[in-house]
């Protein structure tokens, strides 16, 4: 094809401004060739196989800060190196490409004319020849200066990003520990033990258990368990201590209890996403002989009881029928009475230990495996039994992941209640 003129271009022209001088594209490829060695966007280097340099790049020198000549024939590319990276140069990078032929992506620091470093990837191939016999080196470096200033900026996000997740930690166990009391209140007559597994130190929990005295002698307690976790569970946790607490003051019949807490729920939460919780509540009184305690319990959803008896047996105490907590406006809750004898040990516990997964299969512990271990244990004191359960949470693992509360009370052997005290 022949051009408007009609000189020969073999079919291929370069079309540039109109007062610009048209170039045939073979010339520009040859000219572009060595632009694009010279001033490529990363550095390129040629050494002997003693490491002198042979050929340099303008990109490399306009880097460094070099004249072409400082270079060429005089330093070899060790010198261009920090003293670090001459350690690592002549330990690990050389032999490697000696033994493979080339290395990639090796991070290694530059020292530039003005003292200043420079962060690059360095990738080296031995050329040879025909004969496989090596002739020169040759090194491409990328400018890492970006992916330093990336991976700095990344590391200091990480690191305050531990910080607020460590506040948070902080917060939320602070939180939790409000939620639950300090120490119980000690029963004359009664051993009482208590436990609190926090499953997460990242979430508050929905579990609380408390034991308070009332008036005449008598000693409420409760443990429950709110529908889901975080601030919305702690409000209403907080709410439930404090209400279940204030309703036994004025009315220490449990189901009435029970009842006082679920209108308070109702009437706070009706118009939002519902707010519900299981509760167990009991009320202790003293027997007439002085040897062990009354027990009346009212259920409101939540897992039954378990009672540990002096003769070895263990059964749940259930409470049938009665409601979640929150839910209805009109719920009915359901009472049940045991006789606690010395000997005898009550235990209550939230459900993260029986729907916690076993290690073997992954099943849930379930209510028949409770049940049969505290059977094994029976008769034990009330200390004893939360140490046992402590144990058994211990050995599920990352496969208890719910909140546990525990909270058992029992009489012991042959220790009268001291006279006058009630």
């Amino acid at each position: 094809m022949a051009d408007p003129d009609g000189d020969e271009t073999n079919g291929l022209w370069a079309t540039g401004d109109r007062d610009q001088e048209q170039l045939p594209f073979s010339a520009l490829l040859e000219d572009s060739a060595e632009d694009l060695y010279e001033n490529a966007p990363c550095g390129y280097l040629s050494t002997l196989l003693d490491g002198q340099i042979a050929k340099v790049n303008g990109t490399l020198l306009k880097w460094l800060g070099y004249r072409r000549e400082e270079l060429v024939g005089r330093k070899h590319f060790s010198d261009l190196l920090t003293i670090g990276g001459r350690l690592y140069h002549e330990t690990h990078f050389a032999p490697l490409l000696q033994m493979q032929g080339e290395v990639n992506g090796i991070a290694l620091e530059l020292k530039a004319a003005d003292g200043s470093r420079l962060p690059v990837l360095v990738t080296s191939t031995v050329k040879q020849d025909s004969g496989g016999n090596p002739l020169l080196i040759r090194t491409t470096l990328l400018d890492a200066r970006d992916r330093r200033t990336y991976e700095r900026e990344l590391l200091r996000a990480r690191q305050e990003a531990e910080r607020e997740r460590a506040r948070l930690q902080r917060l939320a166990t602070t939180l939790q520990r409000t939620l639950i009391p300090p120490a119980l209140v000690p029963v004359p007559g009664l051993d009482v033990a208590a436990h609190f597994h926090f499953a997460s130190s990242d979430e508050v929990g929905g579990d609380f258990y408390d034991l308070f005295p009332l008036a005449a002698g008598r000693w409420g307690f409760f443990m429950g368990d709110v529908r889901g976790k975080g601030a919305d569970a702690a409000v209403v946790t907080s709410l439930a201590r404090y209400t279940l607490r204030a309703a036994a003051v004025s009315d220490p019949v449990p189901a009435t209890v029970l009842a006082n807490l679920n209108t308070a729920l109702n009437n706070e939460f009706h118009d939002d996403e519902p707010r519900f919780c299981t509760v167990i509540f009991g009320l202790l009184t003293p027997e007439e002989d002085d040897v062990g305690f009354r027990v009346v319990l009212a259920g409101g959803g939540h897992p039954p009881a378990v009672l540990l008896r002096a003769d070895g047996s263990a059964d749940y105490l259930p409470t049938p029928g009665g409601q979640l907590v929150g839910v209805v406006a009109d719920a009915q809750f359901t009472t049940t009475s045991v006789d606690l004898r010395p000997g005898d040990t009550l235990l209550l516990y939230t459900d993260g230990l029986t729907e916690a997964r076993t290690p073997n299969g992954g099943e849930r512990y379930g209510d028949e495996a409770l049940l049969a271990f505290a059977r094994a244990l029976a008769p034990t004191s009330a200390p004893g039994v939360v140490e046992a359960l402590n144990a058994l949470l211990d050995s599920f693992g990352e496969g208890l992941d719910d909140d546990t509360a525990l909270l058992a009370m029992g009489v012991p052997r042959g220790v009268p209640r001291p006279v006058g005290e009630q």
